[in-house]
């Protein structure tokens, strides 16, 4: 998928699975020799994760822009507040998609949207830390997202181990709520994330922890072999919506 077409993504269009390298990585020389080895494994999207964003920020989304002109590149800003300015100046930069949290306030989704509009870029909402993770994809798609991130932190996973804690919980529900495509982040296993296709979540992220180590945020030594064997089971599982 070109990058041109990712603003206008739907469900309809998006007609096979795609997957994202999150580089949850601290600096551009290791972000830039992951995302060449999960492009050559088979990686659709490239995601400047939050580490990266605070390590990096702009000088980040310049160098993969500059290095992957035609990969779509999603800035994991987790925008709260300032929202225009956040997502303009990351759409200047060469991004593609920004992500606002669902607990921001309406006016600061509506202007990543607006932003996003002026940009030609994908706006994603994040359900992170919302008491009715259902509802706040809904009032996300309502406001204007163009997909819904339905998101298990890491902070919340690591505090309670014994919950195994999983996205896969509310997803078919959070699916058959909404159109616009969804996103499931956190807590899965490498099997649970190359299912999520054919659970109505046909954009599959694999970083920190499955491909990206979680504590030290370094790629996998034997990230090539790992990544083409996900990306390769990844795109040939059926995408399937609720009827």
């Amino acid at each position: 998928m070109s990058t041109s077409s990712i603003h206008r993504l739907t469900r309809e269009n998006l007609s096979n699975p795609l997957v994202q390298i999150s580089l949850d990585l601290t600096n551009i020389a290791e972000a830039l020799d992951t995302a060449t080895v999960a492009v050559e494994a088979g990686a659709d999207w490239i995601e400047i994760g939050t580490p990266l964003v605070l390590a990096e920020g702009l000088h980040a989304v310049r160098a993969l822009r500059k290095e992957f002109p035609t990969h779509p590149l999603v800035v994991d800003l987790k925008t709260m507040d300032g929202g225009y300015l956040e997502a303009v100046m990351m759409g200047d930069a060469g991004a593609d998609a920004v992500i606002v949290m669902g607990r921001a306030h309406d006016a600061t989704i509506d202007r990543v949207i607006e932003a996003g509009e002026e940009f030609g870029m994908l706006v994603m909402g994040d359900d992170l830390g919302a008491p009715d993770r259902v509802a706040e994809c809904v009032r996300l798609e309502q406001r204007g997202v163009g997909m819904v991130v339905h998101h298990v932190g890491f902070d919340h996973r690591n505090a309670h181990p014994e919950r195994e804690l999983t996205p896969l919980t509310d997803l078919s529900h959070i699916v058959a709520a909404t159109t616009v495509p969804v996103q499931a982040v956190g807590g899965l296993s490498m099997s649970q994330a190359v299912s999520c296709p054919g659970l109505g979540a046909p954009v599959v992220v694999f970083g920190a922890p499955l491909v990206i180590d979680g504590q030290a945020f370094s790629a996998a030594s034997d990230l090539l072999s790992v990544l083409t064997d996900a990306c390769a089971a990844v795109h040939a599982e059926p995408i399937q919506y609720p009827i």
